[in-house]
């Protein structure tokens, strides 16, 4: 039984009421019947007791009688707000179906029945805590994007957990993040910085699974003072095997489709080496790993001072890019460059993307979801790095030495 307020059953008041006239039935009254003593009811129990403050808003919120049944209880803050409940079926304890919230003067009446008597109605006041500060935690893919609930991604997903504010207890905050998946493929969270966890499985989610993922931050306290504002939940899943593999040994992007290549792309990537311009260090390499596809543009404006190579230096360049599928958070892109043609499939000349002709760049980007693969091999420079979209690149013990929880 669910409502505001519940009252005493029919059967109980008949019981009483026959007790009553059976105690008073006799072939004649008495002219002057004594006084009767009230006699005491049930003892309610309320928890929180009376003045408690800094209440959990999450923690054990109940009205109790050890004897009899509870026949009315309502719960109210301070604006006069009820909040739902529910009884045990025998009627002895009473809960709220809603969670509490921060920072609220709730008042509890209660009264209640037994054989021996009535009791109140009580009345017990306490006062949830008040945050100094709360954060929210957005569930999102390596691009910041939001994920879509009921969208498809690519079997390379990362799940990242943004946090709007920083965590000093990532501890806490990761004991209230989880990712479930049908079927079951077990993962684990790395804190990228104080406001990024990302979650990834050992080995690429298989295609078909369905996974949900879930930030139960609201009530936790992650930091002195910090109280997660709300939760937050979506379910996806994942579509069919995309892996593409560029290698600089060939100079070709070959693409699988659940293991099966479907087209092979000649490429141009990263002429390698670094220069110093304008008193900055600039690579020019394709970093070797593992990264996903994160967005795409057609076009994309693509302005080398956005990284601090001045446009009108020798390297420098601003120009709308058709077909551009972005893969790392510094700029890195399978993009159309018609210029670069004649060396595709030779020889390596652009600044780290990887160039392709107009038919290639269009069908790839075309086909391609986020969170499917790309694999980059025997390039050289340093390896491509997690804030860089690089997650799938750190070896499984590394990356779980990355969570709060892992000592």
């Amino acid at each position: 039984m669910s409502g505001r307020r519940h009252r005493l059953g029919v059967a109980l008041v008949s019981v009483v009421l026959a007790v009553t006239m059976a105690a008073c039935s006799s072939s004649k009254a008495p002219s002057h019947p004594a006084p009767v003593a009230a006699k005491p009811g049930p003892t309610i129990t309320v928890t929180p007791g009376d003045g408690n403050t800094d209440v959990d808003p999450l923690g054990k919120i109940q009205v109790s009688t050890s004897d009899g049944i509870l026949t009315d209880v309502s719960l109210t803050n301070e604006q006069g707000k009820s909040v739902d409940g529910i009884l045990t079926p025998d009627k002895t304890v009473w809960k709220p179906t809603a969670p509490l919230g921060y920072g609220h003067t709730y008042t509890v009446k209660a009264s209640g029945l037994s054989l021996t008597g009535t009791t109140g109605p009580s009345t017990t006041t306490f006062t949830t805590i008040t945050p100094r500060n709360q954060t929210k935690a957005y569930l999102t893919l390596t691009s910041t994007s939001l994920i879509a609930d009921g969208g498809t991604y690519g079997v390379g997903t990362v799940v990242v957990a943004h946090f709007d504010e920083p965590i000093a207890d990532k501890a806490a905050a990761e004991r209230r993040l989880a990712v479930t998946s049908d079927p079951p493929q077990g993962g684990s969270w790395y804190w990228v910085d104080d406001r990024n966890a990302h979650f990834r499985p050992e080995k690429y989610w298989a295609p078909g699974t369905k996974i949900t993922a879930a930030a139960n931050i609201f009530g936790a306290e992650v930091g002195p003072g910090m109280y997660g504002q709300e939760d937050s939940k979506v379910s996806f899943q994942i579509g069919n095997a995309h892996v593409a593999i560029a290698d600089d040994n060939t100079h070709q992007v070959e693409v699988y489709d659940n293991g099966q290549l479907v087209r092979t792309m000649p490429t141009s990537m990263g002429r390698g080496g670094t220069e110093v311009i304008a008193g900055k260090t600039f690579s020019f390499w394709t970093m070797p790993g593992t990264y996903t596809v994160m967005d795409k543009g057609n076009p994309v404006i693509m302005d080398s001072s956005s990284y601090g190579l001045p446009v009108n230096s020798r390297l420098g360049y601003k120009e709308a890019i058709p077909w551009a599928t972005r893969i790392s958070n510094d700029g890195i892109y399978l993009h159309e460059l018609d210029s670069t043609v004649g060396a595709q499939g030779s020889y390596n000349t652009s600044h780290g993307c990887l160039n392709l002709n107009q038919d290639n760049a269009s069908w790839f980007y075309n086909w391609s979801i986020p969170g499917d693969v790309v694999e980059v091999h025997n390039t050289g420079g340093p390896p491509l790095q997690v804030w860089d979209n690089g997650d799938w690149t750190l070896s499984w013990d590394d990356w779980k030495q990355g969570s709060a929880l892992s000592s």
